[in-house]
Protein backbone atom coordinates (compact mmCIF):
# COMPACT_ATOMS: atom_id res chain seq x y z
CA UNK A 1 0.00 0.00 0.00
CA UNK A 2 2.73 2.53 0.61
CA UNK A 3 6.30 2.18 -0.23
CA UNK A 4 9.58 3.71 1.57
CA UNK A 5 9.52 7.51 1.54
CA UNK A 6 12.33 9.68 2.94
CA UNK A 7 16.33 10.63 2.89
CA UNK A 8 17.10 8.46 5.95
CA UNK A 9 14.52 5.36 5.73
CA UNK A 10 12.48 6.69 8.98
CA UNK A 11 9.14 7.71 6.88
CA UNK A 12 6.52 5.09 5.48
CA UNK A 13 7.55 1.42 4.54
CA UNK A 14 5.51 -0.84 2.71
CA UNK A 15 3.56 -3.83 4.53
CA UNK A 16 6.98 -5.99 4.36
CA UNK A 17 8.57 -4.31 6.96
CA UNK A 18 12.60 -3.91 7.06
CA UNK A 19 13.11 -5.57 4.36
CA UNK A 20 16.80 -5.21 4.54
CA UNK A 21 17.10 -7.08 7.67
CA UNK A 22 21.40 -6.89 7.63
CA UNK A 23 20.77 -3.09 8.67
CA UNK A 24 18.17 -3.89 11.57
CA UNK A 25 21.07 -6.27 12.62
CA UNK A 26 24.26 -4.40 12.09
CA UNK A 27 22.13 -0.97 13.98
CA UNK A 28 20.72 -3.60 16.93
CA UNK A 29 23.91 -5.25 17.47
CA UNK A 30 25.72 -2.04 17.92
CA UNK A 31 22.68 -0.86 20.47
CA UNK A 32 22.94 -3.92 22.12
CA UNK A 33 26.32 -3.60 22.74
CA UNK A 34 26.30 0.23 23.83
CA UNK A 35 22.47 -0.55 26.22
CA UNK A 36 22.15 -3.72 26.70
CA UNK A 37 18.94 -3.72 25.17
CA UNK A 38 18.70 -7.03 23.50
CA UNK A 39 18.83 -6.97 19.65
CA UNK A 40 15.43 -8.22 19.05
CA UNK A 41 13.59 -5.51 21.64
CA UNK A 42 15.56 -2.75 19.43
CA UNK A 43 14.46 -4.08 15.81
CA UNK A 44 10.65 -4.58 17.40
CA UNK A 45 10.75 -1.09 18.73
CA UNK A 46 11.81 0.57 14.85
CA UNK A 47 8.85 -1.68 13.43
CA UNK A 48 6.77 -0.10 16.18
CA UNK A 49 7.99 3.40 15.37
CA UNK A 50 7.33 2.92 11.31
CA UNK A 51 4.21 1.74 12.11
CA UNK A 52 2.70 4.75 14.14
CA UNK A 53 4.35 7.07 11.87
CA UNK A 54 1.90 5.70 8.86
CA UNK A 55 -0.77 5.65 11.27
CA UNK A 56 -0.08 9.26 11.91
CA UNK A 57 0.34 10.17 8.01
CA UNK A 58 -2.35 7.89 7.19
CA UNK A 59 -4.65 10.23 9.65
CA UNK A 60 -3.35 13.37 7.92
CA UNK A 61 -4.32 11.68 4.41
CA UNK A 62 -7.56 11.13 5.50
CA UNK A 63 -8.42 13.94 7.49
CA UNK A 64 -6.46 17.05 6.06
CA UNK A 65 -3.70 19.23 7.79
CA UNK A 66 -4.01 18.89 11.58
CA UNK A 67 -2.98 20.09 14.79
CA UNK A 68 -0.55 17.70 16.99
CA UNK A 69 -3.80 17.68 19.25
CA UNK A 70 -5.96 16.75 16.66
CA UNK A 71 -3.94 14.11 15.36
CA UNK A 72 -3.61 12.86 19.50
CA UNK A 73 -6.93 12.25 20.02
CA UNK A 74 -8.01 10.71 16.93
CA UNK A 75 -4.79 8.04 17.32
CA UNK A 76 -5.07 7.43 20.99
CA UNK A 77 -1.64 9.09 21.34
CA UNK A 78 0.16 11.38 23.77
CA UNK A 79 0.99 15.22 22.26
CA UNK A 80 4.40 14.47 23.14
CA UNK A 81 4.35 10.82 21.31
CA UNK A 82 2.75 12.50 17.98
CA UNK A 83 5.41 15.31 18.09
CA UNK A 84 8.50 13.02 17.96
CA UNK A 85 7.12 10.85 14.94
CA UNK A 86 5.89 13.91 13.08
CA UNK A 87 9.38 15.59 13.66
CA UNK A 88 10.91 12.37 12.06
CA UNK A 89 8.42 13.23 9.22
CA UNK A 90 9.12 16.38 8.76
CA UNK A 91 12.75 15.18 8.28
CA UNK A 92 11.58 12.92 6.03
CA UNK A 93 10.00 15.27 3.68
CA UNK A 94 6.84 13.30 4.37
CA UNK A 95 4.74 15.82 6.33
CA UNK A 96 5.22 19.59 6.63
CA UNK A 97 4.58 22.43 9.03
CA UNK A 98 2.53 24.94 8.40
CA UNK A 99 0.18 28.46 9.48
CA UNK A 100 -3.62 26.71 9.82
CA UNK A 101 -6.33 28.60 7.50
CA UNK A 102 -8.71 30.38 9.25
CA UNK A 103 -11.56 30.98 7.44
CA UNK A 104 -14.11 34.34 8.51
CA UNK A 105 -12.85 36.37 11.27
CA UNK A 106 -9.99 35.71 12.67
CA UNK A 107 -9.60 35.28 16.56
CA UNK A 108 -6.51 36.97 18.52
CA UNK A 109 -3.52 35.01 18.84
CA UNK A 110 -1.32 33.15 16.54
CA UNK A 111 -2.70 30.84 14.45
CA UNK A 112 -2.59 27.24 15.09
CA UNK A 113 0.49 24.97 13.65
CA UNK A 114 -0.80 22.95 11.44
CA UNK A 115 0.92 19.35 9.60
CA UNK A 116 0.11 18.25 5.98
CA UNK A 117 1.81 15.79 3.82
CA UNK A 118 4.51 17.16 1.25
CA UNK A 119 3.73 16.32 -2.36
CA UNK A 120 6.55 13.47 -1.29
CA UNK A 121 4.49 12.34 1.34
CA UNK A 122 1.53 11.89 -0.87
CA UNK A 123 3.34 9.65 -3.61
CA UNK A 124 3.81 6.87 -0.90
CA UNK A 125 -0.01 6.29 -0.93
CA UNK A 126 -1.62 5.10 -3.98
CA UNK A 127 -1.42 6.22 -6.93
CA UNK A 128 -3.05 6.16 -10.42
CA UNK A 129 -0.94 7.74 -12.92
CA UNK A 130 -0.16 4.22 -14.24
CA UNK A 131 -3.67 3.84 -14.91
CA UNK A 132 -4.29 7.27 -16.38
CA UNK A 133 -1.16 6.92 -18.82
CA UNK A 134 -2.90 3.69 -19.92
CA UNK A 135 -6.04 5.09 -20.47
CA UNK A 136 -4.64 7.78 -22.61
CA UNK A 137 -2.70 6.03 -25.08
CA UNK A 138 -5.53 3.57 -25.33
CA UNK A 139 -7.90 6.48 -26.29
CA UNK A 140 -5.10 7.46 -28.87
CA UNK A 141 -5.41 4.43 -30.66
CA UNK A 142 -8.67 4.23 -30.64
CA UNK A 143 -9.43 7.90 -32.05
CA UNK A 144 -6.02 8.78 -33.64
CA UNK A 145 -4.92 5.70 -35.40
CA UNK A 146 -5.04 2.37 -33.75
CA UNK A 147 -1.18 0.97 -33.15
CA UNK A 148 0.87 3.44 -35.40
CA UNK A 149 -0.41 6.79 -33.08
CA UNK A 150 1.10 5.14 -30.22
CA UNK A 151 4.26 4.10 -31.87
CA UNK A 152 4.19 7.74 -33.14
CA UNK A 153 3.93 8.94 -29.64
CA UNK A 154 6.36 6.92 -27.92
CA UNK A 155 9.26 7.51 -30.73
CA UNK A 156 8.38 11.33 -29.65
CA UNK A 157 8.41 10.82 -25.67
CA UNK A 158 11.91 9.42 -25.93
CA UNK A 159 12.97 11.99 -28.67
CA UNK A 160 12.74 14.42 -25.96
CA UNK A 161 14.30 12.23 -23.35
CA UNK A 162 16.92 11.41 -25.22
CA UNK A 163 18.58 14.96 -25.52
CA UNK A 164 20.78 14.29 -22.23
CA UNK A 165 21.59 11.20 -23.30
CA UNK A 166 22.81 12.26 -26.52
CA UNK A 167 25.52 14.88 -24.98
CA UNK A 168 26.73 12.04 -22.90
CA UNK A 169 26.97 9.66 -25.60
CA UNK A 170 28.63 12.13 -27.77
CA UNK A 171 30.90 13.35 -24.92
CA UNK A 172 32.30 9.73 -24.03
CA UNK A 173 34.89 7.97 -25.56
CA UNK A 174 33.69 5.62 -28.39
CA UNK A 175 34.69 2.41 -26.06
CA UNK A 176 32.47 3.82 -23.21
CA UNK A 177 29.57 5.13 -25.05
CA UNK A 178 27.30 2.33 -23.59
CA UNK A 179 28.96 3.31 -19.79
CA UNK A 180 28.11 7.03 -20.60
CA UNK A 181 24.23 6.15 -21.94
CA UNK A 182 23.49 3.67 -18.80
CA UNK A 183 24.52 7.04 -16.20
CA UNK A 184 22.31 9.08 -18.44
CA UNK A 185 19.78 6.50 -18.20
CA UNK A 186 20.09 5.92 -14.13
CA UNK A 187 19.96 10.00 -13.85
CA UNK A 188 16.40 9.18 -14.76
CA UNK A 189 15.68 6.43 -12.80
CA UNK A 190 16.43 3.73 -14.97
CA UNK A 191 19.00 2.35 -12.21
CA UNK A 192 21.16 1.17 -15.36
CA UNK A 193 24.60 -0.47 -16.11
CA UNK A 194 26.93 -1.86 -18.54
CA UNK A 195 28.56 -4.83 -18.35
CA UNK A 196 30.58 -7.06 -20.85
CA UNK A 197 28.33 -9.98 -22.68
CA UNK A 198 28.87 -12.85 -21.69
CA UNK A 199 31.02 -15.34 -24.18
CA UNK A 200 30.50 -16.50 -26.99
CA UNK A 201 29.05 -12.85 -27.35
CA UNK A 202 31.10 -9.84 -28.47
CA UNK A 203 29.91 -6.63 -26.75
CA UNK A 204 28.11 -5.53 -24.20
CA UNK A 205 24.79 -5.73 -22.30
CA UNK A 206 23.04 -2.31 -20.99
CA UNK A 207 21.11 -3.73 -17.98
CA UNK A 208 18.38 -1.37 -16.80
CA UNK A 209 17.49 -2.83 -13.20
CA UNK A 210 14.04 -0.53 -13.29
CA UNK A 211 11.44 0.84 -15.46
CA UNK A 212 9.51 4.02 -14.64
CA UNK A 213 6.78 3.02 -16.87
CA UNK A 214 7.24 -0.74 -16.71
CA UNK A 215 3.29 -1.00 -16.09
CA UNK A 216 1.99 0.71 -18.92
CA UNK A 217 4.47 -0.65 -21.37
CA UNK A 218 3.55 -4.37 -20.74
CA UNK A 219 -0.02 -3.15 -22.28
CA UNK A 220 1.60 -0.86 -25.07
CA UNK A 221 4.99 -2.48 -26.38
CA UNK A 222 5.71 0.56 -28.71
CA UNK A 223 7.30 2.03 -25.37
CA UNK A 224 10.01 -0.77 -25.33
CA UNK A 225 10.12 -0.17 -28.93
CA UNK A 226 10.52 3.10 -29.29
CA UNK A 227 13.35 2.87 -26.55
CA UNK A 228 15.03 0.20 -28.59
CA UNK A 229 14.99 2.45 -31.57
CA UNK A 230 17.11 5.62 -29.42
CA UNK A 231 19.62 3.50 -28.35
CA UNK A 232 20.23 2.39 -31.27
CA UNK A 233 20.51 5.38 -32.81
CA UNK A 234 22.64 6.75 -29.85
CA UNK A 235 25.22 4.07 -30.01
CA UNK A 236 25.70 4.25 -34.12
CA UNK A 237 24.99 0.57 -34.34
CA UNK A 238 21.99 -2.52 -34.19
CA UNK A 239 20.93 -2.96 -31.00
CA UNK A 240 18.87 -6.25 -29.51
CA UNK A 241 16.63 -6.25 -26.57
CA UNK A 242 16.91 -9.57 -25.19
CA UNK A 243 14.59 -9.38 -22.33
CA UNK A 244 12.03 -6.56 -20.81
CA UNK A 245 11.00 -5.64 -17.14
CA UNK A 246 7.37 -5.39 -18.79
CA UNK A 247 6.92 -8.78 -20.44
CA UNK A 248 8.02 -10.10 -16.71
CA UNK A 249 11.95 -10.33 -16.61
CA UNK A 250 13.97 -8.87 -13.86
CA UNK A 251 16.07 -6.97 -16.05
CA UNK A 252 15.78 -4.71 -19.24
CA UNK A 253 18.65 -5.84 -21.37
CA UNK A 254 20.00 -4.99 -24.21
CA UNK A 255 22.74 -6.44 -26.05
CA UNK A 256 25.44 -3.98 -28.03
CA UNK A 257 27.83 -5.48 -30.42
CA UNK A 258 31.17 -4.69 -30.20
CA UNK A 259 31.10 -1.53 -32.85
CA UNK A 260 34.20 -1.46 -35.21
CA UNK A 261 35.59 1.93 -36.53
CA UNK A 262 33.56 1.80 -40.39
CA UNK A 263 30.35 1.10 -37.85
CA UNK A 264 26.61 2.66 -39.34
CA UNK A 265 23.40 2.72 -37.72
CA UNK A 266 20.73 0.08 -38.64
CA UNK A 267 17.93 -0.49 -37.68
CA UNK A 268 17.22 -1.77 -33.96
CA UNK A 269 15.81 -5.08 -33.06
CA UNK A 270 12.74 -5.43 -31.72
CA UNK A 271 11.01 -6.61 -28.47
CA UNK A 272 10.91 -10.19 -28.12
CA UNK A 273 7.28 -11.15 -28.26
Amino acid sequence: MYGTVGRSGRGLLPSEELRNNGVVKNVGAAREARSGVPQEEFAAGLRSDRSTRNRVARSILDHGPSTVAALAERLGLTQAAVRRHLDALVADDVVEAREQRVYGARTRGRPAKVFALTDCGRDAFDQSYDKLAADALRWIAEQEGGHEAVAAFARARIAAQASAYRKAVAAADPAKRTEALAKALSVDGYAATARSAPLPQRGEQLCQHHCPVAHVAEQFPQLCEAETEIFAELLGTHVQRLATIAHGDGVCTTFIPKISTDASASTAGRNPA
